[in-house]
């Protein structure tokens, strides 16, 4: 074989390796990808049920309830227009109380609860995720009113 077709022949084995580990790392991401939602556009319809999903926003004022087993807890996320129920089951983080930003990740059930497979907490008082950057004060407002 000369040298040119080897070299063909290897160049052409390289593109299909890079082509076949970009079609594996797609699949991998379809798996572990999810939108960000706020409150609102849950109430809006703009999420499908069990659908993998985040939602962000702030734990309304008294809405945190600690269930018998102790480890499961039910809250209300608020963004300050619309509120969701929450339920997780877990360890929430130490910054984890209400009037703080949270974002959790799960799927929304029928019965219009959002059910969290993780929560995550915001790491001080300035910290807000990129997708709700201005809504802070507003939804602090409306959740001390409450």
């Amino acid at each position: 074989m000369k040298a040119k077709h080897q070299r063909l022949i290897l160049a052409l084995l390289a593109l299909g390796g890079v082509a076949g580990a970009g079609v594996l790392g797609a699949s991998a991401l379809r798996d572990e990808a999810a939108y960000f939602r706020t409150p609102e556009e849950i109430e809006a319809g703009k999420a499908v049920v069990g659908e993998p999903m985040r939602l962000g926003g702030m734990v309304a004022a008294n809405s945190i309830k600690r269930q018998s087993d102790g480890i499961t807890i039910v809250f209300v996320a608020t963004d300050g227009k619309a509120s969701i129920p929450v339920q997780f089951t877990g360890i929430v983080p130490d910054l984890f109380a209400e009037n703080s930003g949270m974002v959790a990740d799960g799927r929304m059930r029928a019965d219009g609860t959002f059910v969290a497979d993780k929560i995550l907490a915001k790491h001080d008082e300035k910290y807000m995720p990129p997708q709700m950057e201005g809504m802070d004060k507003a939804v602090a407002k409306a959740a001390a009113k409450t």
